[in-house]
């Protein structure tokens, strides 16, 4: 038997904004009573009024609620139900206090004065004339945004999105939906080509349509992005723009004309393609030029990078016998012996505007970096140190005993869009006070873990560098390549143009670490010894799923952290896949269950697939250059503020707001930052990550899980990534056979970049 019930939405106990499924309380109409209902809403907010058609049922846990068949959005029709919406919360500006006084003052004309009336507002003590501007205009938002996710959810749209394509068109959201729905894939963020083509197709647009191949090759090309590539050869870019669109390569016609016109796509030839196959050095076999595709900022951005390092790299003249000198009062002030290739080190940086400076742990990088900065401190240079993270910003800063930065800091990054020099724009990456116009200050400029920077951000460092500029490029090129597009470190040094050190020799310190060790034995292909002598390497052998991950939660939240003296929160879980019964998915619902469970003391945010919870360790996804933070002493004063939360960076929930749909995060450093329940889809759990996340940081110990996987990416370049982002201990839990496979697979998955290309191309 269905019953229809008016009311206020009172109190949203719990919302899913993915599915828009909702339990909220209803102060019902003409009732004291406050009932309980369950139903998808697309939009809802407490203080909306609602006319619904129900069903009682009980529930065995939370007695009587209502199901909702229907529901109609309604105005409040007298004075005491829109006192109630005002002073809700709902319009921003207006408080309890502040919506009795309005109502008492007009009644039930209150929301018409409000709409046709604003100024009226303003006879109100505490309402200024722009003030009820402004309160006018947040009412007729708040109707629009209604109606909007009204009209979106006919075409199957999230909440979630649906807010965002209201933030990007407001009321010409009808007319991009019905003309042309695949702007969304361009314009909105988080909307990829395959939500837009279910909303277009849904909304008759022909399979056929220009349109939606524009769409499906700009969606292609972003993809290739995501995987590390700035480009695809014709045949793969082909092959996937026909698979995803489900036409054959004949039956639609590439509209690549018009998105070259448009600067969109760039095509380019390419002699070389496969990094992962290795260089051809035989003088006597051209390599054939293959027709690949680029998104058009980077290729310009390839160009760019390649000709300002070619540009930088200035020769300079010094006296040999003098730096001799200097090196050796170095060593003297350092109390260090520096070995040939560390000296080389210092007369090649003297020598060169640009020096790579390469090696694996535990050969001597932190020395030969200090050893730089005092040849240049000596010579009263200005140096600047920075690195991508910054967890990696703070290590150099602790082994240096120097400020460093982020490099996004040091460029004094600012939230927006940047401009390239093709009048194209790039949202991948936020803009920087620092560029060509305003140069860094800096006579050498250092820059730690180079195998993170991608070509984006090498491209915004290399514009703020004037020439006669000093750069030192210091990382692992057997590192994974970055998280972001193209393949920098490795790409420069494969091109030979630069004085590239690299450093082998593994120092007596290190020695003694069979984390160094192994790491070394990785690299090289051998076998590592499973035996569990070692006082900082051990390997558990188990084959069963469910006891490895018992396994894991007792290393991390029992064993371990006594043993490396730190929290169970440092000690970090890293696993190659993010899929599968030992993926990251799922590692992290078990972990967090065990590492942070339930209780009435902690608050709880459901957004997708993820329950968030206060005291959750969680990531930031994806770069956000307009997202603000605020640093604050032990007394509540702000020391220090900025914008900026970056892929990869980690902290801690410390409360979750439900009234104001907010979630505070305190990350590293100290930075706190106030998430929007909108905003969640950046972040995930982080009590596992994957390694590729991994890269820059540094933990006190760290477990990893390894039964089996994807050959791609059970690998020796994997493997050696992870074992050397431990500090103090390394735990794999699995087997053994996981293990030996890796290290043989010598095969690293293929990536597209033409770095290396543009340079050996160039004319200096």
């Amino acid at each position: 038997m269905t019953t229809q019930i008016e009311g206020c939405v009172n109190n949203i106990v719990y919302r899913n904004e993915e599915n828009g499924y909702t339990v909220f309380e209803l102060a019902a109409k003409d009732s004291t009573d406050v009932l309980t209902f369950v139903g998808s809403f697309s939009y809802i907010s407490e203080g909306e009024y609602f006319r619904l058609t129900c069903q009682e049922t009980q529930h065995s846990v939370y007695g009587k609620q209502y199901k909702v068949l229907e529901a109609e959005s309604i105005e409040p029709e007298d004075a005491d139900a829109m006192e109630r919406y005002l002073g809700s919360g709902a319009i921003k500006g207006i408080g309890k206090a502040l919506a009795k006084r309005i109502v008492a003052e007009f009644g039930d004309e209150t929301f018409r004065v409000i709409e046709e009336e604003p100024e009226r507002l303003a006879d109100i003590k505490g309402i200024s004339e722009r003030m009820a501007r402004v309160i006018s205009e947040n009412f007729y938002d708040k109707r629009e945004l209604r109606n909007a996710m009204m009209f979106l959810q006919k075409y199957g749209i999230s909440s979630t999105f649906a807010v965002k394509i209201y933030k990007q068109y407001g009321a010409g959201i009808y007319e991009v939906l019905r003309n042309n729905p695949y702007r969304l894939a361009e314009e909105v963020k988080g909307i990829g080509f395959k939500t837009a083509d279910e909303i277009a197709l849904r909304g008759g647009i022909n399979i056929d349509s220009k349109f939606r191949t524009r769409a499906g090759i700009l969606y292609v090309l972003s993809e290739a992005v995501g995987l590390g590539h700035t480009f695809l050869p014709e045949n793969e870019f082909y092959e996937q723009t026909c698979k995803l669109l489900e036409i054959e390569p004949d039956a639609v016609e590439m509209p690549l004309d018009s998105l070259i016109m448009d600067r969109k796509v760039i095509p380019s030839d390419m002699p070389l393609l496969n990094n992962a196959e290795g260089d051809i050095r035989d003088e006597d076999v051209i390599p054939e030029k293959v027709k690949c595709y680029y998104l058009a900022p980077f290729y310009y951005m390839e160009l760019a990078v390649a000709r300002m390092l070619l540009d930088l790299d200035v020769k300079h003249k010094i006296k040999r016998d003098k730096t001799e000198r200097a090196i050796k009062e170095i060593e003297e002030s350092l109390s260090v012996e520096l070995d040939p290739i560390q000296r080389d080190a210092i007369f090649a940086a003297a020598e060169n505007g640009i020096l790579i400076l390469t090696g694996g742990p535990g050969t001597g990088k932190t020395t030969t970096i200090n050893a730089l900065i005092r040849y240049f401190e000596d010579e009263g240079l200005d140096i600047l140190l920075a690195a991508p993270t910054g967890r990696a910003a703070k290590r150099i800063t602790e082994t240096t005993g120097r400020e460093a930065s982020t490099i996004h800091r040091m460029l004094q990054m600012k939230g927006g869009v940047e401009s390239d020099d093709s009048g194209t724009k790039d949202n991948r990456h936020g803009s920087f006070e620092k560029n060509e116009t305003n140069p860094l200050e800096a006579d050498v400029i250092i820059i730690d873990e180079m195998s993170m920077v991608d070509i984006s951000l090498m491209h915004a460092l290399l514009r703020a560098i004037s020439q006669g500029t000093r750069l030192v490029m210091v990382g692992d090129a057997n590192q994974l390549p970055p998280v972001g597009a193209g393949n920098v470190l490795k790409d420069i040094i494969a091109s030979e143009r630069f004085t590239t050190v690299r450093l082998t020799k593994i120092f007596r310190q290190a020695a003694v670490s069979d984390i160094v060790v192994n790491a070394h034995k990785i690299n090289n292909g051998e076998e590592i010894a499973l035996d569990n002598k070692s006082k900082d390497f051990f390997f558990l052998q188990r084959e069963n799923i469910n006891d490895i991950r018992g396994l894991i939660i007792a290393l991390v939240r029992d064993k371990l952290p006594s043993y490396v003296k730190a929290s169970s929160g440092d000690i970090q879980v890293l696993t190659p896949m993010r899929k599968g019964e030992l993926g990251v998915e799922k590692m992290n619902t078990v972990l967090q269950e065990y590492l942070n469970p339930p209780s009435p003391s902690k608050k709880e945010k459901v957004y997708g697939d993820i329950t968030f919870r206060e005291g959750d360790k969680v990531m930031q996804i994806k770069n956000n250059y307009q997202i603000e933070w605020e640093s604050r002493t032990s007394r509540g004063f702000i020391k220090s503020s900025g914008s900026g939360i970056f892929n990869g960076d980690c902290g801690i929930i410390k409360s979750i707001n439900t009234y104001a749909d907010e979630m505070e995060i305190v990350f590293d450093d100290d930075k706190t930052v106030y998430y929007p329940f909108s905003g969640l889809d950046e972040l995930e759990l982080a009590y596992c990550i994957t390694v590729h996340k991994s890269q820059g940081s540094e933990y006190p110990a760290v477990v990893m899980p390894l039964l089996s996987g994807p050959w791609q990416l059970f690998n020796r370049n994997l493997l050696y990534t992870a074992v050397t982002r431990a500090k103090k201990c390394v735990t794999i839990v699995g087997s053994r056979q996981a293990v030996s496979s890796m290290i043989k697979n010598e095969k690293e998955q293929n990536r597209y970049s033409g770095l290396k290309i543009h340079l050996e191309e160039m004319i200096e």
